[in-house]
Order: structure tokens, then sequence, then C-alpha cells
């Protein structure tokens, strides 16, 4: 009989804590069971194992980085809705370094993390198509954006930015750099 207050939920919040705060080295069922004061089997009533764990916590991460980018971009558009988006978008990848890179694996054989990923993509899509960018090129910005924008994330929460310059205005150069070079696609 599951645990009165324990659920999906509650124990894919409480990994992905741990995930955040501790690494990817540090999730584990017994981890996790621990933290939420159970057994480990008392898990499986609510995930299938470690993967279903793991695909749990990328599907709660997708979606919470899809809100925040469609709040942050509401309202906006053209170069303002861009750096609205990337700052949302590296603000995510800051408070959750351990869940952000599940976030960015491609699961075409997942329906509802495809579904998920796809409304990820909503805000950046349409941030872009303000640029004037559609079709085919509409889909090779959002690509270029986001590998500039994912590397400069990987490299800050991994520690890769180790002189003396503020990262800060890197980011807001690579925002002005990104937003100029749109017009490539246009």
């Amino acid at each position: 009989m599951p645990r009165v207050g324990l659920d999906r939920a509650k124990v894919t919040a409480t990994a992905a804590g741990i995930l955040d705060t501790e690494g990817p080295d540090s999730l584990s069922l017994a981890r996790v069971a621990a933290e939420l004061g159970v057994k480990p089997p008392s898990l499986y009533n609510h995930v299938d194992g470690l993967n279903g764990l793991t695909r749990s916590i990328a599907l709660d991460g997708i979606e919470g980085l899809a809100e925040v980018c469609r709040t942050a971009t509401m309202g906006r558009s053209g170069a303002d809705a861009l750096r609205a988006l990337l700052h949302a978008y590296r603000a995510f990848a800051a408070e959750h370094p351990g869940v952000y890179p599940l976030t960015q694996v491609a699961r075409p054989d997942d329906d509802e993390i495809s579904a998920a990923s796809d409304k990820a993509l909503e805000p950046a899509i349409a941030v872009l198509a303000a640029f004037g960018i559609e079709g085919d090129d509409l889909i090779h910005a959002a690509r270029a954006v986001r590998s500039a924008v994912h590397g400069f994330c990987l490299l800050e929460v991994g520690g890769g930015f180790g002189l003396d310059q503020d990262p800060d205005e890197s980011f807001e150069r690579l925002i002005d750099v990104l937003s100029r070079g749109l017009s490539a696609f246009g």
C-alpha cells in the first residue's frame, strides 16, 4: 500500500532536488527513499525504477523549462523577447544544474516527452518567427540559438569560466551576437 502523502510528483521533486544539489552520481532509489523516509521498494509504487524516475525528472524539467520560457516571452517581441527567453533559459539551467541536462535529450520514441519538448520549443519558435524567419530556416535558427545558449549554460554550470571577465557581460554579448546574426536566416 502506498504511503499517504507520497506520490509520483513528490518522489520526482525529491529526486530532482537531490540531482540539482548533489549531482548525477548521487541519484539512486536508495538515496531518494532515504530522503523521503521510506524503503526503496516503496518507490516502485510511484516510478518504474531508476530509469522511470529519470524519465519523470526529465519530463517535469522539460515542462518547467517550457513554462519559464513561455512566461518570460509573454507580451514581448524581437530582440527584447529573445533577451528575455535566453535569460529565462540560463536561469533555469543555473537553478537546476542536475535536471537541466535531462531536458536536452531528444526522445522520439517517447510520445509524452516528445509532446512536452515540442511545447517547450514553442516560445523559441514564436520569438524567432517575429524576426521574419520561417520554414526550414526557423528550425535552423532555433538550432543555432539553442546550441549557443546550451553550450554557454553547460560551461557556466560546469565551472568552465575561470577567467576574470564577468560571465554576465559575456552572456549579454552572446545575446547581441545572436540577435544580429538572426538576420542571416530571414
